[in-house]
Formats: C-alpha cells, sequence, structure tokens
C-alpha cells in the first residue's frame, strides 16, 4: 500500500462513494477511462479486485470496503489537520458539512449567512432530508454536524438544544374552526388530516400526541414536503400541523390560519447533534458554537420574529372573517 498514491485513493473513494465511474469523474473533473484507470492500479497494489459489477450497478468487495473506510479516516485526518493548522495561523479555513431535517431550511439559511460572512474561508455543504435520511447519515458518520428536531434515542449522541420549534394546527381561512378559541382537541377526531409521511419528525411527535390524548384522527393525505401539505390546506384537503417555521416564508395574502387548539402549540425544540467521542473538527466546533451563541441570537432576530410577524398576519387575517 505504500505505493499508493494519495491521487488513486481520492479516486476509489469517490467511486465507492457514488457506486460509479462516471459520477466519480464528474465530481473530480476527469474522464471515465482515467477513473478506471486509477482504480486498476490501485486494484492491482491491493492484489484484490475493490468492486464487483452486478449488470449495471458497481459493488464494494470486502476488500474495497475496508479500503473505503481507510480511505475516509485518511482524509478525514487530513482535513483536520488542514483546519488545525489554518486556526493556528488565526484563520478558519476548511470545510463544514452539515445535514438538516426538511423542516430546518426555513432557518439554516439565515444562520449559515452571517457565518460565513465571517468567515469566507469555510465551505458549507448543506444537505436536506427526512428524519429517516438524518439517522442514516448519522449513524455512517458522514457530516461534521446535524440539526433535527427529535434526537434519537437508540445512539449515542452529544445534543445540544439552541431554539424553540412549536407545532401548531393549521387550516384554511375559510374552515368552520378558524373563528372559535380554546378549542376542545378531542374536536379534531373528526377531521381530515394532511400528514407528513412516515419517518419524519414531525409526523411522530403528532402521534404520539394523540396517543397522549387518545384521539384517532382520520388521514386523507401524506405528503413528503411542507410546501405541498401547505397547497393542500390551502386547497381545502384538510387540516394539518406543522412548525410554526414552516410559515416564515408566508406574506401577508396567505390563505392559512393557526387553529386556536387546547394542548397546542406542542413544545418541540431545534437540536444540533454529533456522535459521542466524535473528533469535532476545528470548522464544526466554530459553527457549533457560534450556533449556540450569537447564532441562537440571529436566530430569534430574523426567523423567530419573521415568525411572530406572520402568525400576527395570520390573526389579524382570520379575524376579519
Amino acid at each position: 500500500m505504500k505505493q499508493a498514491t494519495l491521487h488513486q485513493l481520492k479516486v476509489f473513494e469517490a467511486a465507492a462513494r457514488h457506486g460509479s465511474f462516471t459520477r466519480a469523474a464528474e465530481e473530480l473533473f476527469l474522464t471515465q477511462p482515467t477513473v478506471s484507470m486509477q482504480v486498476k492500479q490501485l486494484t492491482k497494489i491491493v492484489g484484490l479486485p475493490l468492486f464487483e459489477q452486478v449488470g449495471k450497478r458497481l459493488f464494494l468487495t470486502n476488500a474495497g470496503e475496508e479500503l473505503f473506510a481507510t480511505c475516509r479516516d485518511i482524509f478525514e485526518r487530513l482535513s483536520q489537520l488542514e483546519m488545525t493548522l489554518s486556526d493556528l495561523k488565526g484563520l478558519k479555513q476548511g470545510q463544514l458539512r452539515l445535514t438538516v431535517i426538511t423542516t430546518a431550511k426555513y432557518f439554516v439559511p439565515r444562520l449559515l449567512g452571517p457565518f460565513c460572512q465571517r468567515y469566507p474561508g469555510i465551505e458549507v455543504f448543506l444537505q436536506v432530508t427526512n428524519h429517516e435520511g438524518l439517522v442514516e447519515r448519522l449513524n455512517h458518520n458522514t457530516d461534521d454536524l446535524y440539526i433535527l428536531s427529535q434526537v434519537p434515542t437508540h445512539i449515542d449522541l452529544c445534543h445540544h438544544r439552541f431554539l424553540e420549534n412549536p407545532l401548531v394546527v393549521l387550516a384554511n381561512r375559510s374552515h368552520p374552526l378558524v373563528n372559535e378559541s380554546n378549542i376542545p382537541v378531542q374536536r379534531l377526531s373528526g377531521e381530515p388530516f394532511i400528514m407528513r409521511e412516515l419517518g419524519s419528525g414531525t409526523r411522530e411527535s403528532i402521534e404520539n400526541f394523540f396517543k397522549q390524548h387518545e384521539i384517532k384522527v382520520q388521514v386523507r393525505l401524506e405528503l413528503g414536503s411542507n410546501e405541498a401539505i401547505k397547497q393542500a390546506v390551502v386547497g381545502g384537503l384538510g387540516i394539518s400541523i406543522l412548525s410554526l417555521h414552516t410559515l416564515a416564508l408566508e406574506g401577508t395574502n396567505n390563505k392559512l390560519a393557526i387553529l386556536d387548539v387546547q394542548g397546542f402549540p406542542i413544545e418541540r425544540y431545534w437540536y444540533v447533534v454529533y456522535p459521542n467521542g466524535k473528533q469535532v473538527s476545528v470548522v464544526a466546533q466554530t459553527f457549533l458554537e457560534y450556533l449556540l451563541n450569537e447564532g441562537k441570537q440571529v436566530a430569534e432576530e430574523t426567523a423567530v420574529l419573521k415568525l411572530n410577524e406572520a402568525a400576527s398576519n395570520l390573526s389579524r387575517s382570520t379575524s376579519k372573517l
């Protein structure tokens, strides 16, 4: 393995991660024959096949799996070294890999803006997925930090709470319950509901709430997008329960109303997490400190105030009905 070059390992790591020589070539700005040649040379050095092809798909062999894990460790250590050296020079440079659940996309970019302006040498890779997808990436230690609203209990994690994330009941402004106050939660049992897909943290919180109150609801639609759910509510297909953060981009002419239901809003919070024992990079630690201190203030001054404004506009709109 001493004969292997970093370039060969980099090419192999990209091919293994994508499961495709073509996509690896696109990422590294190389030709596919060049990628194939580098992998072939590395295979000779290892002395065992690294890939096996089944149909048109590439799969790692046992030797390939071992080498892939080693490559990721090598590149992570090199990246850590680069960040540490930059930090010793008084610079903040390197990469930040951040994965957030879908609803967090409504405020995380507002947090990243000032952070990236302060540290222009930091390159941010933001991945948005649902709760199930985030947990999968967390299990594989794919990223530096993760932002979600429900901390998994089956994984040993370090977690920090940094922002409120209340869940509210949304309805079309023409819904009969809009003008009512202090609505008993049992009234929701006869309403058609539009829910997030199974595996969503929001869906799990809602189901736990209904189970505690012994309420059965009629699920009319399951949708994997908060925006699609809001449009379905506007279309009169039913009511839904979403994070108040999903209203951050709503204007004053929106057609949604927040119902005044007993037990709501459901109190939830946003957490930033990472595996316990993980060596947090200098860049990730810098963002974590920003998030828990200045970043929290930024969120309150932008996202939260925007949400309060949106909620106020919704209330004024419904009072006119």
